[in-house]
């Protein structure tokens, strides 16, 4: 893993900074161990005090992922050396169930990436189109992980239901567990898991059609259907929370936008990228 220290941590030492990024103990006990940090292409110590341009490298574990090569490629978004944005189609499932499994979005980014390591930082339904983040190194997926689980990374979705108005901006905060009579859904639930939709925008294609600008706090499985399903709008196309008899589910992660946990830069990747 390797970056240029951004003008916010000029001064810190190399403890300092993944302190402030929140790496986990275990791995700073590895990191303070290692031999093989660089700044500037020169060894140091985690002690080593930094100024703002200077390269470090920090070696990564050496671990890989187990994702059998599709032999078809992803579509990626972005890509750096440690993170990537890919954008999962419909109907393709985020990651295998098995190891034996090699057609989900995860076994395409395997063999389209120059990692042995790749990983998502969440997921997305199996009928959902759009962006997803993956890691491509065990130490910036614990700082992705960390991000994520504190809302610091903010994913745009795009749904369309039947409305015969524009709703109104409004934040959904139901919670959300299994559904005891139907295994593959879920459904709010007082002992359910906390779980938070926010609706920025709305605005109407057509007659009886709204698109809806939605933002997660939290990412419960099918979180979005369920939450639109409650409030009395279900996501056009949705057999399990709505009236749809086809897989033509009307939901997709449009947007996602981040600072990078190291560098500070901005990243900001959108569905309209590539148009």
């Amino acid at each position: 893993m390797e970056f240029k220290v951004p003008e916010q941590y000029n001064g810190y030492t190399l403890r300092e900074i993944f302190q402030d990024v929140k790496l986990p103990k275990k791995e700073l006990h590895q990191l303070n161990m290692s031999k093989a940090i660089t700044i500037n292409q020169e060894p140091a110590q985690l002690s080593a005090k930094v100024q703002q341009g200077d390269q470090v490298f920090v070696p990564t574990p050496d671990e890989t992922s187990n994702y059998l090569p599709s032999y078809r490629y992803a579509d990626v978004y972005y890509e750096d050396a440690d993170i990537a944005i890919i954008k999962k189609p419909k109907g393709v499932k985020t990651h295998p169930n098995d190891l034996k499994e090699s057609n989900t979005l995860m076994n395409h980014v395997i063999y389209t990436l120059d990692s042995d390591y790749a990983e998502p930082i969440h997921r997305l339904d199996q009928e959902t189109v759009g962006l997803l983040i993956v890691a491509k190194n065990p130490l910036m997926k614990k700082l992705l992980d960390r991000m994520l689980e504190e809302n610091q990374i903010s994913r745009i979705y795009k749904a369309v239901v039947k409305s015969l108005l524009p709703l109104k901006p409004q934040t959904i905060d139901k919670p959300i567990g299994k559904d005891k009579f139907h295994p593959n859904r879920r459904r709010v639930s007082p002992t359910g898991q906390q779980a938070i939709t926010h609706i920025l925008d709305a605005r109407m294609l057509k007659e009886n059609e709204c698109e809806l600008d939605i933002k997660l706090d939290t990412g419960r499985t099918h979180q979005i259907r369920v939450h639109l399903a409650a409030i009395g709008h279900p996501v056009i196309g949705d057999p399990l929370y709505g009236d749809s008899k086809l897989r033509q589910l009307r939901l997709h992660s449009h947007k996602i936008e981040f600072v990078h946990p190291l560098t500070k830069e901005k990243i900001s990747v959108s569905l309209d990228d590539k148009k």
